[in-house]
């Protein structure tokens, strides 16, 4: 899609189009409002500004969505394939990998009280444990924006991927 494209899109079409990336309603209407754009990069750009008015609520409902990572995610759903797109370059066939996963991810849920969310896409399994571990001594706050951050980047490389020709 080209910009022109996305721009000549109904507002409820272009919602649409972007309320499978993040489920985040507000979002998915600022970057529609904000059209015409005359670039890629205008929409990222825009795109990345409204990530900045998340609220932790709205951060609740998009982690809602989110299978736990190494996991695969549920539902036939365009959200719902794009995270399994994402964690498809994860090699998890190993037991060792599987069982560390999953320690990782209960002991983070118990710990902050949701899923475990890391941008997958570009990374090994051996990185994301390595992040799941550093993660497990963040405080509530700094896990908090670290989390904010990963779900801009997922949202920010999905919504790249609907511009690639």
């Amino acid at each position: 899609m080209t910009p022109e494209e996305f721009n000549a899109l109904s507002e409820f079409e272009a919602v649409a189009l972007l309320r499978p990336l993040v489920n985040i309603p507000a979002w998915a209407k600022t970057v529609s409002d904000g059209r015409p754009y005359s670039s890629v990069e205008d929409v990222l750009q825009a795109a990345g500004s409204a990530c900045e008015n998340w609220r932790p609520e709205d951060i609740a409902q998009a982690l809602s969505a989110h299978p736990r990572i190494g996991e695969r995610a549920n539902g036939n759903g365009k959200e719902a394939q794009l995270s399994r797109g994402e964690q498809a370059t994860l090699d998890i066939s190993q037991q060792s990998v599987i069982d560390a996963l999953y320690d990782g991810n209960q002991r983070y849920e118990q710990r902050f009280g949701r899923v475990f969310l890391i941008r997958a896409r570009g990374r090994s399994s051996e990185e994301i444990l390595d992040n799941l571990q550093r993660r497990l001594k963040n405080s509530p706050d700094a896990e908090d924006h670290e989390t904010a951050q990963q779900l801009k980047e997922i949202t920010l490389l999905r919504l790249k991927e609907i511009f690639q020709p």
